[in-house]
C-alpha cells in the first residue's frame, strides 16, 4: 500500500451547489489498520472543514456513519482502507434524500421502524419481578436484536428503492421478526396482522443485497422468510 490514499467524495450543498459533484482528496496513511473514517476525519480537520458526514462511536455500534463505499454500503468506522480500490469512491447511502455531502435524510426510515411498535406489548399485569425467558426462548432473538439501524441493508435493497413508500425494507422487517419471536410479547397476532400486506412484507424478492451489506453479518432475508412462514401457518 502506498503512503497516500486517494479518495473521490460526493459533495453537495443544496444552498450553494446547482448539482452534486465528486471531489478528489489525498490523505496520508496515518497508522496501521487505518479505517475510512480516519481518512474522512483527516480531510475535515486538516483539508476541508466543510466536508459533512455523520459519525459517533467509531466502533461499528452506533450505525451513524453508513455510506456507499466503492459501490457497496458499509460503515466508514470499520472499513479498512487497505485493500480498497483507489480512488476510494465515497457516496451517501442510495435512495435517500441528501441533506449535504454524505448526510442523508433518515426520517422515513425511522418512521417505518416506529410503525412496527418496536417495544414489548403486554396485556397481562406487570409481575413483581422481571418477565422470565428460558435460554432457548432467549436464543430465538439471536441474529435480530444486534441490528444497529444503520440503514445499510435497507438502502441496498432494490425493492425498497422502487417501493420504499410502502415496502418496510429489510431493517424494519428484521426488527419486526425480533418482536414476533420474543416470548414475552403478547401482541404476536396484531403484529402479523399489520405485516400481512402485499407491499409491507411481500415486496421482498430474496435478492439478498441486505445480507451482503449488513456490517453485523445479520440475515434480514431469513428473518423476512420466517415472518412469511408464520403467516402461512396461521392461514392453514
Amino acid at each position: 500500500m502506498s503512503d497516500i490514499i486517494r479518495l473521490s467524495i460526493y459533495r453537495y450543498d443544496p444552498e450553494r451547489d446547482a448539482k452534486p459533484y465528486m471531489q478528489a482528496f489525498e490523505v496520508p496513511v496515518l497508522k496501521p489498520g487505518m479505517k475510512l473514517l480516519d481518512a474522512l476525519n483527516y480531510i475535515k480537520w486538516h483539508i476541508d472543514g466543510t466536508l459533512t458526514f455523520r459519525r459517533s462511536c467509531g466502533e461499528g455500534v452506533c450505525g451513524s456513519d453508513g455510506m456507499n463505499i466503492n459501490g457497496v454500503n458499509g460503515l466508514a468506522c470499520i472499513t479498512p482502507v487497505a485493500g480498497l480500490r483507489q480512488p476510494i469512491r465515497v457516496r451517501p447511502l442510495p435512495s435517500m434524500e441528501v441533506i449535504r455531502d454524505l448526510v442523508v435524510d433518515t426520517r422515513h426510515f425511522f418512521e417505518q421502524y416506529r410503525s412496527i411498535r418496536p417495544w414489548l406489548q403486554i396485556i397481562t399485569p406487570t409481575p413483581e419481578h422481571e418477565r422470565l425467558q428460558t435460554p432457548a426462548e432467549r436464543a430465538e432473538l439471536d441474529g435480530t436484536y444486534e441490528c444497529i439501524l444503520c440503514a445499510c441493508c435497507t438502502t441496498s435493497c432494490p425493492s425498497w428503492w422502487w417501493n420504499g413508500d410502502r415496502f418496510l425494507g429489510p431493517a424494519t422487517l428484521l426488527q419486526a421478526s425480533r418482536w414476533i419471536a420474543d416470548s414475552r410479547d403478547e401482541a404476536t397476532g396484531e403484529r402479523l396482522d399489520q405485516l400481512e400486506d402485499a407491499f409491507k412484507l411481500y415486496r421482498c424478492h430474496q435478492i439478498m443485497n441486505c445480507m451482503e451489506a449488513c456490517p453485523r453479518q445479520l440475515n434480514p432475508t431469513a428473518a423476512i422468510g420466517r415472518i412469511k412462514r408464520l403467516l402461512l401457518v396461521r392461514q392453514s
